[in-house]
Parts: structure tokens; C-alpha cells; sequence
């Protein structure tokens, strides 16, 4: 009897390990909706995905089960992602979009406003230092092909 209340625990704690790993998607789907990225990343995003889940999968079979793998590993994982596609998923993405978006912006703010500050005080004298420089260059080259021609003409 009690061999059976220690494989009903391992099913409840893989089934909380399925909702674990299903929380672990979204945030993977709220940064993707959140966040335009390069196909590149997307793939690089999807691969630290998997080796997340397999820590975690890893980490509870050893845990939970001393690294035996049994069929009620998987039963437990996949109710557990499935409850929580079913019933929290969708409100989790819907409230967690806007509020990333939200601290998108307000982050952004300071971000520009440090960026105009760095390109009026640092980038924007050291081009018109260059401009000058070239402009001084150029004048010197056009007096010196000047003088050349003037001496090439009176001989």
C-alpha cells in the first residue's frame, strides 16, 4: 500500500512539474509577442527552452523518483501541461502581454533620453571635429596643388 502512495505523490509532483514546464512556455510566448526578434533568435530561444525542460524533467525525476522512469511520469507531465494550457494559459498571456509592453515603454523613456544626451554631448562634437578636420585637410591640399600649378606655370 504504501508503494502506491509513493507513486500517487510522483504522479501529483509531475503534474506539477507539467505545470511548471507549461508556465516556462508561455514566458517563452509573452516574450515572443512582446518583443520583435530576428528569426535567429527565435531558434536560439526554442533551444534554451528544451535544455530548460530537460533540466527541470531531470531534476524532478531525480528528485522525486531516484531516476527511475515510470509511465506515470509522462501521465503526470502531460496532465500537468495540459491543466494548464487548459485553464490558466490564456489569462496569464492575456494579463502579462500588456504589462511587459507597459515596462517596455517606461524603460524605453530613459533609454532615449540617455541616447540623445550621449549623441548631443559626445558623438555630435567629435563629427563636427572631423568635418572640420577634413574640411582644414582639404583646403591645404587644394592651396598646395594651387601653389604646384602656379610654380609649374612661371617656369
Amino acid at each position: 500500500m504504501e508503494e502506491v502512495y509513493r507513486q500517487l505523490f510522483c504522479l501529483v509532483a509531475f503534474t506539477i512539474t507539467g505545470i511548471v514546464i507549461g508556465i516556462l512556455f508561455d514566458i517563452f510566448r509573452i516574450l515572443r509577442k512582446s518583443f520583435k526578434t530576428a528569426d535567429i533568435i527565435t531558434y536560439l530561444q526554442d533551444i534554451l527552452f528544451w535544455i530548460l525542460t530537460g533540466a527541470i524533467l531531470l531534476f524532478s525525476i531525480f528528485c522525486f523518483n531516484n531516476g527511475e522512469i515510470r509511465s506515470y511520469i509522462f501521465i503526470g507531465i502531460i496532465l500537468g501541461i495540459f491543466l494548464y494550457m487548459v485553464t490558466i494559459s490564456k489569462f496569464i498571456i492575456k494579463c502579462s502581454v500588456p504589462i511587459v509592453l507597459g515596462i517596455k515603454k517606461i524603460i524605453s523613456y530613459p533609454v532615449c533620453f540617455i541616447k540623445k544626451i550621449i549623441q548631443n554631448i559626445i558623438i555630435k562634437p567629435i563629427t563636427v571635429f572631423i568635418k572640420k578636420l577634413n574640411t582644414k585637410i582639404y583646403k591645404k591640399k587644394e592651396n598646395m596643388t594651387n601653389n604646384v600649378k602656379k610654380i609649374t606655370k612661371n617656369e
